[in-house]
């Protein structure tokens, strides 16, 4: 306790030493002559108007910031509008949750993530706001055969340094991911190998039939990257990659800055310049927003949700996304170990009761599988767990677990029945949803406890097995495609942590995601998913509790921000401060 009040200090003495360091930039937009924080053809009709007749002048129609409105402005404008001239989008202080820390390298760890929402780093495909796989860096794909894609690439496209994007820059690029000394090359095996066929054309050959190959070049763990920069050993501490902003300077956990890149080859780049702010405490991003100190901020508190949208000069903005808030569950202990008590657990969660109490029926959506109903491969058959006290009581005495003596606590094995649920707080849902449950596990008589740890901590738990539950979220595709979450947590023959964290396995889970990655037909890979998705919901070696919808709070006078579901893009090429 006495550790959390002193975090939460520390927490509160950074917050103002942040806002008194913070640059307060005023929102204005030279060139836009009738107000409405758009630049087009009206606005040089108004300034002609103004220049004509005894149309009132507006300070904004001196587009050229020379100090009066006169036909230069008119020039001025029709420039900012065919994008000759740089828009004058000005400066953004932004609101995010975690952030680099030791390294910039999109190629290491997660760290390409930040690298993406700050709109340093791009891949080859991507995924746009409606989850639709588009090329990005490259201009499409062509399959060959089962285990050859080739891949075209868009020309005119220089990286941050000046250096060319080409067939070798994506060489470069992926070889040091598929490289056995990157942590994550683990999930890039499937790659035998990547050529340059000529300038502007990669084939990459599998080690067999993998669906999912063009999927996995969503990640931003693949961005492109300049090899000139690699090469030199720069990308620690400078990323140089092709994306609207250029790197201007980090604090290690603290801060980001960017400014706009003017050679950016997807058309001009709207703002100016950003600055992103790591602030763990959701109440520290609240506080931020309403003083100006940040202009756009993630990860709103439930609480001052209500206290924003009253706010004419702040606007919530708010969609279902892919992050899947879920109960790690260790499979090995007993009792565990036991299918009954699994399902009974689940049966004793009332979902719908810690989206409308704990997340004040905004938070989030309860899920029933791992996945949500705006990710394309869900298995929209599955029913879940309702709510059913009954049935959860039934499952545990069949399990050997009652109130023997009527004390309001389940026995087992001639003991209280107890389980330690472990969790981190950084996510402003995390700890209101855990709190409910609790709650509801201990009026069917389960004694719960919740312990706050840091991330790292539960991890350890985890993999030595001294854990009974441990509550999480996780985007539940990051590369847009099921194979990615599914292998990652229940097929035991991949290796990979989250199924070893568990312990979890099932043959013929195993046997149907292989077979998945090796379709290529997509209804018949969904096939292999939808069952994959019935067991692992039957068998519970994980619990699933709600889908978040994410809550950003913006100043009105942030424009052009589009909430992406899969959470990677952020910083945009249209957003500017009107």
């Amino acid at each position: 306790m006495m550790r959390d009040i002193k975090f939460r200090i520390i927490v509160l003495i950074t917050s103002v030493i942040l806002m008194v360091s913070m640059p307060c930039v005023s929102a204005e937009l030279f060139g836009d002559a009738n107000g409405d924080k758009q630049i087009n053809t009206l606005d040089v009709t108004m300034i002609e108007r103004m220049i004509l007749t005894d149309d009132k002048e507006s300070s904004l129609a001196d587009a050229n910031q020379d100090g009066s409105v006169n036909t230069e402005d008119v020039v001025y404008t029709k420039s900012i509008i065919l994008d000759r001239v740089g828009f004058p989008g000005g400066h953004m202080n932004i609101g995010m949750i975690f952030g680099p820390s030791y390294t910039l390298d999109p190629g290491v760890k997660w760290t390409g993530w930040y690298m993406r929402q700050a709109g340093i780093a791009e891949t080859l495909f991507c995924y746009n706001e409606d989850l639709e796989l588009t090329p990005e860096l490259a201009t499409g794909y062509k399959q060959l055969n089962d285990t050859q894609w080739q891949i075209h690439l868009r020309k005119g496209v220089t990286f941050h340094d000046g250096t060319p994007f080409n067939a070798d820059a994506v060489v470069y690029s992926i070889e040091r991911v598929t490289d056995e000394l990157n942590s994550r090359h683990n999930e890039y095996e499937h790659i035998e190998s990547i050529v340059a066929e000529d300038e502007h054309t990669v084939k990459i050959t599998t080690t067999e039939p993998y669906a999912s190959t063009i999927a996995t070049l969503t990640d931003p763990l693949v961005s492109m990257v300049s090899p000139a920069a690699g090469e030199a050993g720069l990308l620690n501490t400078t990323p140089v990659c092709t994306g609207p902003f250029k790197y201007e300077s980090h604090e290690p956990s603290i801060s980001l800055s960017v400014v706009r890149n003017e050679k950016y080859w997807n058309s001009k780049v709207k703002l100016e310049s950003a600055k992103i702010y790591y602030l763990s405490e959701g109440e520290t991003r609240s506080i931020m927003l309403q003083s100006g100190d940040v202009d756009i901020t993630i990860g709103l508190p439930l609480p001052v949700v209500s206290k924003i949208e009253s706010d004419p000069d702040l606007r919530i903005v708010t969609d279902e996304t892919l992050r899947l808030y879920f109960i790690f569950v260790n499979n090995a202990k007993a009792p565990l170990d036991d299918i009954r008590v699994r399902q009974a657990i689940n049966y004793a969660i009332n979902r719908e009761q810690i989206i409308d109490a704990a997340l004040e029926g905004i938070g989030g959506v309860s899920a029933i599988g791992m996945f949500p109903s705006v990710f394309p491969w869900t298995n929209d058959d599955l029913t879940g767990y309702p709510y059913n006290k009954d049935k959860a009581l039934s499952l545990l005495e069949e399990a050997g677990i009652s109130d023997t003596d009527n004390d309001g606590i389940l026995e087992y094995n001639g003991e209280d029945f107890q389980l330690t649920m472990e969790l981190y707080t950084s996510r402003a849902t995390m700890q209101p949803g855990a709190e409910m449950i609790e709650i509801q596990l201990e009026d069917i008589g389960i004694d719960v406890e919740l312990q706050l740890l840091e991330s790292a901590a539960i991890k350890e738990d985890m993999v030595s097995g001294n854990y009974d539950l441990a509550f999480y979220s996780y985007n539940s595709a990051p590369i847009g495609d099921p194979d990615s979450f599914l292998t990652k947590h229940f097929d035991s023959t991949a290796g990979f942590m989250e199924n070893e964290w568990i312990r979890y396995s099932n043959d013929t889970v195993n046997s149907l995601l292989v077979d998945a990655k090796m379709v290529m037909d997509q209804s018949e890979r969904k096939s292999y998913y939808d069952q994959v998705q019935a067991i692992i919901v039957e068998q519970s070696p994980e619990m699933f509790i709600f889908h978040e919808k994410q809550l950003v709070g913006q100043h009105a006078d942030v424009i052009g921000y589009v909430l992406y579901p899969n959470e990677i893009t952020f910083l945009t090429k249209e957003m500017y401060m009107g």
